[in-house]
């Protein structure tokens, strides 16, 4: 269908929490515009987790890019991943822009990992597929600094 296509061009990463060593507590994503943008992908990574720490993860909407009238987006959430089996692995959550609460005027979302007990090793990066319109690379968000 698209054979000279490259996967970059069909899918844009469209934000990032870094990899830190992140301390009990929650980190987030930027707020991301579904507006772009059929189908979306958010994947958590842990690395070595500190000892009986927790990770968990969930996506949450709002009604513009600063947050207003955040709430959790309904079935969004991994299973809680716990320091017993839960170094090195990774995790995935799918979202369709039409599970956003439009009716509502929810147009925005963002990743919240959340780290319990001890400082883990995690990372995590949201990318956009199925365009609107445009090509999806071009909508890469600014810390993509090479396409090969």
């Amino acid at each position: 269908m698209y054979a000279n296509a490259k996967t970059s061009e069909k899918l844009a990463l469209l934000d990032n929490i870094a990899p830190i060593s992140q301390s009990a507590g929650t980190v987030t994503s930027g707020w991301v515009s579904a507006a772009n943008f059929e189908r979306f992908l958010a994947v958590i990574q842990t690395g070595v987790l500190g000892a009986s720490a927790t990770v968990d993860a969930k996506l949450q909407q709002a009604t513009d890019s600063s947050g207003t009238g955040a709430k959790d987006i309904t079935g969004k959430a991994i299973t809680q991943i716990v320091k017993a089996t839960g170094d090195g692995k990774q995790v995935e959550i799918n979202l369709r822009a039409e599970e956003l609460d439009t009716n509502n005027s929810f147009s925005y979302f963002r990743l919240s990992v959340t780290v319990g007990t001890a400082a883990s090793l995690i990372a995590a990066v949201i990318y956009g597929d199925i365009a609107k319109n445009q090509v999806a690379s071009a909508l890469n968000n600014a810390t993509v600094v090479q396409i090969v």
